[in-house]
C-alpha cells in the first residue's frame, strides 16, 4: 500500500524543527477507572494537568506516543495501554513563564479531555524544555 502525507504521520519534530521537550511514561485509565472507552490514534490532542495543583488548570501540552522501541507510532496504530510519549508544550510563552519552573524529572500529571483526567503521567526525561524558544 502506497502512503502519502495524508495517512501518514509526520513526526513534530520534523514539522516544528525541534526536539520535543519531555518525555513521559503514561498510563490510560481503563473505562471502569473512568477513561476512555478506547484507546486514542496517534495525533491525540489532550491537554495536560499537574497532579500538584489544587485547582484544574489545564494546559496545551500534546502528547506523541512511542511504541516499546522508542520510535514514534503511525497515525494509524492505536496508542498502547501504557508507554511512552514525547511531550510538545504547544504556546512557547508558557514553556518560558511557567513550564520551566515546573517541569522535571518525577513530576506527576494527567493527561485531560475537558475536566476528565485520561491517562496518568510521569515525567521520566527532560529533553528541549530549556533550549526550545
Amino acid at each position: 500500500m502506497e502512503r502519502n502525507s495524508v495517512t501518514e504521520w509526520i513526526p513534530y519534530e520534523r514539522r516544528v524543527g525541534h526536539p520535543a521537550d519531555f518525555r513521559v511514561r503514561y498510563r490510560f485509565y481503563a473505562q471502569e477507572e473512568g477513561g476512555r472507552r478506547t484507546l486514542p490514534y496517534q495525533g491525540y490532542r489532550a491537554d495536560f494537568a499537574y497532579a500538584a495543583d489544587e485547582r484544574l488548570i489545564l494546559y496545551m501540552i500534546h502528547p506523541e506516543f512511542e511504541d516499546e522501541h522508542g520510535q514514534v507510532i503511525g497515525r494509524e496504530e492505536h496508542v498502547p495501554a501504557c508507554g511512552t510519549a514525547l511531550v510538545w508544550i504547544v504556546i512557547p510563552e508558557r514553556r518560558q513563564d511557567i513550564h520551566r519552573h515546573r517541569i522535571h524529572t518525577g513530576t506527576r500529571g494527567y493527561m485531560m479531555e475537558g475536566p476528565h483526567r485520561t491517562a496518568e503521567v510521569e515525567v521520566i526525561e527532560i529533553l528541549g524544555l530549556f533550549t526550545n524558544s
